[in-house]
């Protein structure tokens, strides 16, 4: 069983892939996937037109993820407020799937996530693989990112948010750059 200190995994040069166990019912991890004001509180808020082509509003807030505010490293100063950025949906099959662009131009065949849900007993698979990743350096961050939004995730459904969103974040970037490329911090 994976859990929130489960890495994720580098399928190939473009392709990363997370996968996690977590407290279910489907809908219920459903909902904190689509519903703004539940995605919010692991990863990011801002409305989602819930269909294929619907526009979604990513709004963070890294600051303010987790049972109190922190603040981010010095290097990521600039990701210490509210922003937010713009995606189109490509996937909407609920509660099984939910897909979105990740680039900037919104671009279906740039950078993609596709987020599958499975129901296992009690629990739900989570399997999040972004795709069409320009670079190694883009595969570590956005690991690390992925990575620790995960961890918000699992925290919030088990009804224990215990760890702010830059102290989870702080050294995971290292972790996937030794993991990825066999080497230790630039």
């Amino acid at each position: 069983m994976k859990d929130a200190k489960a890495h994720g995994q580098l399928i190939d040069n473009q392709t990363v892939r997370f996968e996690r166990l977590l407290p279910g019912p489907i809908e219920r991890v459903w909902k904190y996937l689509t519903d703004a004001e539940l995605r919010g509180l692991w990863f990011a808020g801002g409305p989602m037109e819930p269909r294929v082509g619907g526009a979604m509003n990513i709004v963070f807030d890294n600051n303010n993820l987790g049972p109190h505010p922190s603040s981010p490293p010095e290097r990521f100063k600039q990701y210490g407020g509210t922003f937010d950025s713009k995606h189109i949906v490509t996937i909407y099959e609920p509660p099984h799937r939910l897909g979105f662009t990740w680039d900037d131009d919104m671009d279906p065949k740039g950078s993609v996530v596709e987020i599958e849900l499975t129901a296992e007993g009690e629990k739900v698979r989570l399997v999040l693989t972004h795709r069409r990743v320009s670079s190694i350096g883009d595969a570590i961050n956005f690991s690390g990112g992925w990575h620790t939004h995960l961890r918000m995730l699992e925290e919030q459904l088990e009804g224990n948010p215990k760890t702010p969103f830059w102290d989870a974040f702080d050294g995971i970037e290292d972790e996937y750059r030794q993991r990825y490329t066999g080497k230790a911090n630039k």
